[in-house]
């Protein structure tokens, strides 16, 4: 079956049973183990299980193995491996805390979510990045400041400086080179 349709029938069991915060990594170039990387968000241990036998149901539905499932006791972090696809479920404080994100974010995979209109896109932009347009503006203006000030400062207090040394050096009548 195709990654694509694979990701498609993950992302709507997750979106049947609610899951929040829904995002998909392209993992090919990261790693030979799998293609795709989902990560959700539950918000109990009861829904964690529920979206877990959720994934699991359909892709037995599709044809596809699931090749594990962990984590099903705790309901913190369960963890559906379909080979292809590693679906990463978890609570809100253990997803924060172990910002799996960070590590297989580099491709976030965009795809539009069947089951809610009003959000286009299962995924977007991380937080971290900025618009261009909102970068460039305040660093140039700090630059320029920076560089002005800079400039003009340390003429001031060199001259200062060597201005105090020599005065220094004729009352004492010592010669040091500067």
């Amino acid at each position: 079956m195709d990654i694509k349709k694979q990701q498609r029938a993950v992302v709507d069991a997750l979106e049947d049973v609610k899951a929040q915060d829904i995002h998909v990594y392209n993992t090919e170039a990261l790693t030979g183990l799998f293609d795709r990387v989902v990560i959700a968000t539950a918000t109990s241990n009861r829904q964690t299980r529920a979206l877990a036998h959720s994934v699991e149901d359909k892709a037995r539905e599709l044809g596809l193995m699931v090749i594990a499932t962990e984590g099903l006791e705790t309901g913190e972090w369960v963890l559906v491996d379909l080979g292809d696809i590693v679906v990463h479920i978890m609570q809100q404080a253990i997803r924060q805390y172990y910002n799996l994100e960070e590590i297989w974010g580099g491709r976030p995979v965009r795809m539009k979510l069947g089951s809610q209109p009003a959000s286009p896109t299962a995924i977007v932009a991380p937080a971290s990045a900025k618009p261009k347009a909102a970068r460039k503006t305040p660093t140039k203006t700090a630059t320029k400041t920076a560089t002005k000030t800079a400039t003009k400062t340390p003429t001031k207090r060199t001259s200062k400086t060597a201005g105090a040394r020599a005065s220094a050096r004729k009352s004492t009548g010592t010669s040091t080179q500067d």
